[in-house]
């Protein structure tokens, strides 16, 4: 099959590999039609990293299925599905109780099956494949994983109608938290230093968008809450940002607010200056959310499914480039230059 290995420099070239198969009774293979970037994943793009030369990656995917093993129940060849990729080892006391997400060997079990977007098939266990009812899109449904993440943090903020919430980072997860947020009754404003980035987050119902690059944000945030500060802030930005972005969410929250962290850290120490004594006398709660699993008895990835189905989550404004395989450099490219091409949700077709 066809598939994007990463190279040394961080790149990726395509190349014939092995089509992977049914390791278990309980495995599906999938053809893969649609793989989406995220913030993760360009993160490390053009970042040499030997660790990573001739892996297949990406983790945003939906397909067909093509074949099931003896003991699969709940999909069937020729079935569309969308492929969750959070997957832990299933024996730790976290996968035990569906906190598979904080499983130390996620990343290890993760990519050696379904963590692997960027080729023509996938296989993984059935448990991870969600059938998808005719009206949603393949490029939708790359959207889920995106929606999941969103939905999990949401879950842990407790955010409820009518709180004041802020969200910082307009990318595909600052909006899908900003759908999310809305859906759910709350008033929003979110930031960023990209103009059409906050056109698209009012077009889907932001209440106010602040330019942080040129707008005096913690002003913006006062007045917007009558001097208190925000219920709630999501910090979606991640990244580089961080040493930013966090401290301006520390500051954008209310005595007793919550900051609830989605953008993702690099591996290792990463020094970020707050002011704790502020944050301890003020009970601000700093709530970090990886990834997805399950919230009570539902599966988080199968609830984003449902309200994207119900068209509760308008997902689809949020794709706005397609590149094929064969192209996945320039569709990198791309997403990475979001200023000047206005990208937020770029679809590879595979």
């Amino acid at each position: 099959m066809k598939a994007a290995l990463k190279k040394r420099d961080g790149t990726f070239e395509i190349a014939d590999v092995e089509r992977p198969t049914l390791r278990d009774s309980n495995f599906v293979l999938a053809r893969v039609r649609v793989a989406g970037i995220c913030g993760t994943d360009l993160r490390h793009w053009k970042v040499e990293d030997p660790s990573l030369e001739c892996h297949i990656m990406g983790h945003e995917l939906a397909g067909e299925v093509v074949e099931v093993g003896p003991d699969v129940f709940n999909v069937k060849p020729g079935d569309r599905v969308v492929i969750e990729t959070v997957m832990g080892d299933g024996v730790c006391p976290y996968c035990k109780v569906q906190r598979y997400n904080i499983c130390e060997h996620l990343y290890d079990v993760r990519t050696q099956f379904v963590s692997r977007a960027y080729a023509e098939y996938v296989a993984g266990p059935s448990q991870k494949f969600y059938r998808l009812p005719d009206h949603v899109s393949f490029e939708e449904a790359a959207l889920v994983d995106t929606l999941s993440v969103c939905l999990h943090g949401q879950h842990l903020s407790g955010l409820s109608i009518n709180n004041k919430v802020v969200i910082i980072g307009a990318g595909c997860i600052g909006l899908g938290q900003t759908m999310l947020a809305k859906a759910s009754g709350a008033d929003v404003m979110i930031t960023d230093i990209v103009d059409s980035a906050l056109d698209l987050a009012r077009s889907l119902g932001a209440d106010r968008t602040v330019n942080t690059h040129r707008d005096d944000w913690q002003s913006a945030v006062l007045e917007w809450t009558d001097g208190r500060g925000a219920d709630i802030v999501f910090e979606c930005a991640g990244g580089e940002a961080m040493p930013m972005t966090l401290p301006q969410a520390t500051k954008m929250v209310r005595r007793g607010g919550k900051v609830v962290i989605i953008g993702g850290f690099d591996a290792g120490e990463t020094a970020i200056p707050l002011e704790w004594q502020r944050i301890q006398m003020s009970e601000i709660q700093l709530i970090p959310s990886a990834s997805f699993a399950y919230h009570d008895i539902y599966a988080e990835q199968g609830q984003v499914v449902e309200l994207i189905s119900a068209g509760k989550l308008p997902v689809s404004k949020l794709i706005t480039h397609r590149f094929p395989l064969d192209r996945i450099n320039e569709a990198f490219g791309t997403a990475r230059d979001k200023t000047n091409t206005g990208a937020v949700f770029v679809a590879i077709e595979t």
